[in-house]
């Protein structure tokens, strides 16, 4: 029920989010290539967001170890811990997913992120995802994040986004939204 070009458009737009929202600094790199489904499903926690609609549901599912180089990359010298600092990060990812498609589809929701074993990932399939994609990300060439992309269409899902709206991203500084 979701076209190859819908596809292929929320693909642009999370890998330009992750981008933009999953580093720190703007001249941060973040590296990202398709990854085996469940590659890192055992491993770590997982931060989940849903953003949905009328017509779809979409899970950003963001793998996380508690490691040496996430902490330092993350927490630098602050106070928080790695998981509120990663809240706060995949928020402003999904945040930046959710300023792309409500161009596309006006009625869009987004929930608060909350935590989940990484043992959960393999449980996506019971959904019976029409869109599901999972993606490695190597931040700085040191820290090692995972990203699935899983979206349940309630009715037929077809939009093309254009790449310079996907690129307005980047002008947006996390605003707060009100519903």
């Amino acid at each position: 029920m979701i076209s190859e070009q819908a596809k292929d458009s929320i693909e642009r737009i999370f890998r330009q989010a992750a981008r933009l929202r999953l580093t720190l600094d703007a001249g941060d790199s973040c590296e990202i290539t398709q990854a085996a489904p469940h590659e890192r499903a055992a491993d770590g926690e997982l931060i989940v967001l849903t953003i949905s609609s009328i017509v779809f549901r979409l899970l950003l599912v963001l793998h996380f170890d508690n490691d040496d180089a996430t902490r330092a990359y993350y927490l630098g010298a602050g106070e928080a811990t790695l998981e509120e600092r990663l809240l706060e990060v995949c928020n402003l990812c999904c945040g930046a997913m959710n300023h792309q498609l409500v161009k596309y589809f006006p009625d869009l929701g987004m929930s608060t992120p909350y935590v989940l074993s990484g043992h959960c990932v393999p449980y996506l399939g019971h959904l019976k995802p029409d869109f599901l994609s999972s993606y490695r990300l190597t931040v700085n060439g040191a820290v090692q994040l995972g990203a699935t992309v899983c979206v349940c269409a309630n009715a037929p899902v077809d939009f093309v986004a254009n790449v310079a709206d996907v690129a307005e991203v980047a002008e947006s500084v996390g605003e707060l939204e009100l519903f």
